[in-house]
Order: structure tokens, then C-alpha cells, then sequence
């Protein structure tokens, strides 16, 4: 893969709209738009794209031929079954045309007209250039072909209608292409490009409705089915990027660890398969973009500490457990060793409102993703074996509750409810 860079006179506006021009770092010249490179330049193009848009995360099975589909998507509504993208004419999308693929990027509808559902994210998609749509097509249909068919999804009814889908496109759905704020700069645009097109964060970083429309926000959510809380990157009190260095968020996209956090969970798959491969301009966008986004601090609101008797007992269990367990990498200080060992004293990791990656990444463990900045991460190993759900839970309450850290303890039987719940 080369290595790609954002071109001087990144943004063209033309019509009203933004042309966003990429091109390897070893070519000479000015850049060019998609309809003047050349055949292997398109596809050098599509390829970049697809791991910025982490296209093979869904569309290949785990040691299946890459692209092929199969890959199984829980949802609350049923399973959806990812279809085969390679280059194959009968089972995958070799008779495609680029028109069919933008019909498909753009607005949710396969080559035969019939509506996609959106656990392939075209409501984030849409707003994708043309230029980008065509050097994807061109990209895919360059992939081997591989003869798969592709296998029935398994929705409940009425979910499995199209008459269901197209409601639901009424509600959710609003198709258009990025549109650049002239106020900002070049680089806070193609940011925003990014994250909000083929990064298609909020996906995982926004709320869901029981229909599972989204608002496209990024105030963050529990995924469905997977269990995992993709925090908020609206706010400081969260996920929120403001008061970092963009380095250090620079470093944490691209290697899955920094100074002040690890990734963990669906978001070390993020940087593993798309976000490491990705120019330190592009990643540098994107960090402007979201340190740009969280708004003035506001305080949480917290329920008062339980002082009775048997809080503080939780807490000397946790206290005991920690000690024997936990201080030897983390510290009797909660400061860590960072990067290897993050520190947990101020991790807004642990002091959200909902506690379900603390309690997962104490009963499964955590484990950072193997990168070419991090080639040997170090990992947490799972204590869910040798702790009951009550030891757990004490464990993570004291976490929530020590060097500064102030938020609600964590019941037993709020962690029995994450120790069967699959780990992807």
C-alpha cells in the first residue's frame, strides 16, 4: 500500500459542492480528480479507501477469502448476512456497473432496485463523493473473484419486508454528499469527511431508537447486541477529545494506545483493520476534526455515595482485590504505566454513567491491537474465571470510586448480565 497524503489545494469547490483530492506521496504533479488518474492509480485510490471505510471487517469471515460476505451481523431486529463484494460475476458484484455501485453508496438501493438495509451504513455513505464511489467500484472490481452465494438474511417479521425498510428510510434515512463549512479549514473539512462519511463513526457513537434509526451524532450509545458502550465524543465528561494534544490523538487512531488511553473492545478492530493503514494527514484530519468537537464542560450530575455499611464493605472488597490483583501494573495510585498500563485514575473510561466496558473488560479482559506503531501490545487478561459476579463488581466500583474518580457503584447483578454476552 502506498503511503497517501492530502494534496496542497485540497478543497476544490465547484457547484456548490467539495472535491476532496487524494494522491500517493511518491507521484509529481498537481493533484488530479478521480476521471484523470489512471487505471492502477484509481485502484491504488479504491484501496486506501476501502480500509479507511473498514470495508473487510464485514464482508470477509474470520480466515474466509477477503471480501467474499458471509460475515454474520447481530442485530436486535434478526441476523444479517454480508453479501460478496469480490469482482465475481454470478455471486459477487462483477456485473456492476459504477452507476449501480453509487446507487448503492449513495442511496441504500442494490443494482435490482430492491432497498439495503442499513447494517451496511449508507446512511453514513451517502456522503461520499462520486470521485471516492468510482475509485471504490474500481478498487472492488480489480478484488479476485470468488465464487460464494450469498446466503438469506434472518429478520423477524416485519423487519424482513421492503414495504418495513422503505418506512424506515422515511424516518432515518437523509441522502447528500458531505458539504464542507467555508468557515473551517481545509483540513477541519476532510475530518469531517471522514468521520462522518467512510468512517461511518456513528454507527457504533450515537444512540439508537427502538427502530434503530440514529441521528448520525456522535453523542455516543450502547451498541446493540454486542454490548459495548461507544461513549460520547460530544463531551469532555466522556469520550470527548477537547482537551487533548492532537498528537495524542493522532497516536491513539493509528497505534491503539497513547498517553492517556488504550483502545479496547469493537474500537481496537477499528484501528487493527482500517485506522492504522491510513496517511498520518488523513488521521491528522480527523483529530482536529473531533478535538473541534466537544462543547463548553458541563458538570455530571451524580448520585449521592451510599455510606452504608454494606457500600463500604463493597469498597474494601474491591480495595483487597485490587491490591492483590490489579496495583502490580496499574499502580496503588490508579496512575499506570502508559502506554503498556493505562492509568485509571481519571480514565473517563471508568467513570461514565453506564459501567459495561469496565465490567467487560474485567470479566473478558482487554487487549489492545496489534499495530505497526504497537507491533506487541501489551494485554489485561480476563478475571472473569477467578471472580464471582459480587468480586467483580466490588472490583470495578472501587475503580469508579478512587483517585478522583467519582461515579456510581456497580451491583452483581448488573455484571451477571455481561458474563454471557458473546465477545464480537
Amino acid at each position: 500500500m502506498k503511503k497517501w497524503m492530502i494534496a496542497a489545494g485540497l478543497v476544490l469547490i465547484a457547484g456548490g459542492s467539495a472535491t476532496f483530492l487524494l494522491y500517493p506521496d511518491d507521484d509529481l504533479g498537481p493533484p488530479a480528480v478521480a476521471s484523470t488518474l489512471s487505471r492502477d492509480q484509481l485502484v491504488a485510490r479504491g484501496a486506501y479507501l476501502a480500509k479507511a471505510g473498514d470495508c473487510m471487517a464485514c464482508h470477509t469471515t474470520r480466515g474466509g477469502v477477503p471480501y467474499a460476505g458471509g460475515r454474520a451481523l447481530q442485530t436486535p431486529f434478526g441476523k444479517v448476512l454480508s453479501p460478496n463484494i469480490t469482482a465475481d460475476r454470478e455471486t459477487g458484484i462483477g456485473s456492476w456497473t459504477a452507476d449501480d455501485f453509487w446507487r448503492a453508496i449513495h442511496n441504500g438501493k442494490s443494482k435490482d432496485g430492491r432497498l439495503l438495509y442499513p447494517a451496511f451504513p449508507y446512511t453514513n455513505y451517502t456522503k461520499v463523493q462520486r470521485e471516492d464511489s468510482d475509485a471504490l467500484y474500481a478498487y472492488f472490481q480489480s478484488v479476485p473473484p470468488h465464487r460464494q452465494a450469498n446466503a438469506p438474511h434472518a429478520l423477524r417479521f416485519p423487519y424482513n419486508q421492503q414495504i418495513a425498510l422503505a418506512a424506515w428510510r422515511a424516518l432515518y434515512f437523509k441522502q447528500g454528499v458531505y458539504q464542507p463549512l467555508t468557515e473551517k479549514s481545509m483540513e477541519w473539512n476532510r475530518g469531517a469527511y471522514l468521520v462522518q462519511g467512510l468512517g461511518h463513526c456513528s454507527a457504533c457513537h450515537s444512540s439508537r431508537t427502538t427502530l434503530g434509526g440514529s441521528d448520525d451524532g456522535l453523542s455516543g450509545g450502547l451498541i446493540p447486541v454486542l454490548g459495548w458502550y461507544a461513549p460520547s465524543l460530544t463531551s469532555d465528561a466522556e469520550a470527548g477529545l477537547g482537551d487533548w494534544d492532537t498528537a495524542h490523538i493522532v497516536e491513539l487512531l493509528q497505534t491503539g494506545v497513547s498517553p492517556r488511553a488504550t483502545v479496547f473492545g469493537p474500537m481496537a478492530e477499528v484501528v487493527r483493520q482500517s485506522l492504522q493503514h491510513m496517511g498520518s494527514a488523513d488521521v491528522q484530519a480527523m483529530a482536529v476534526y473531533l478535538k473541534s468537537l466537544p462543547g463548553p464542560a458541563q458538570a455530571v450530575k451524580r448520585t449521592p455515595r451510599d455510606t452504608s455499611e454494606q457500600a463500604r464493605q463493597q469498597l474494601a472488597l474491591g480495595a483487597k482485590l485490587y491490591e492483590a490483583q490489579c496495583a502490580s501494573c496499574h499502580g496503588d495510585d490508579g496512575k499506570g504505566v502508559p502506554p503498556g498500563y493505562p492509568p485509571l485514575a481519571g480514565n473517563r473510561a471508568l467513570t461514565t454513567v453506564s459501567a459495561v466496558n469496565a465490567i467487560r473488560l474485567v470479566l473478558n479482559g482487554g487487549f489492545a491491537p496489534g499495530t505497526s506503531g504497537n507491533p506487541r501490545p501489551y494485554g489485561m487478561p480476563p478475571f472473569g474465571p477467578v471472580m464471582d459476579d459480587a468480586e467483580v463488581a466490588a472490583v470495578v466500583t472501587y475503580l469508579r470510586a478512587s483517585w478522583g474518580n467519582d461515579a456510581p457503584a456497580v451491583s452483581a447483578l448488573e455484571v451477571n448480565k455481561y458474563r454471557s454476552v458473546p465477545l464480537e
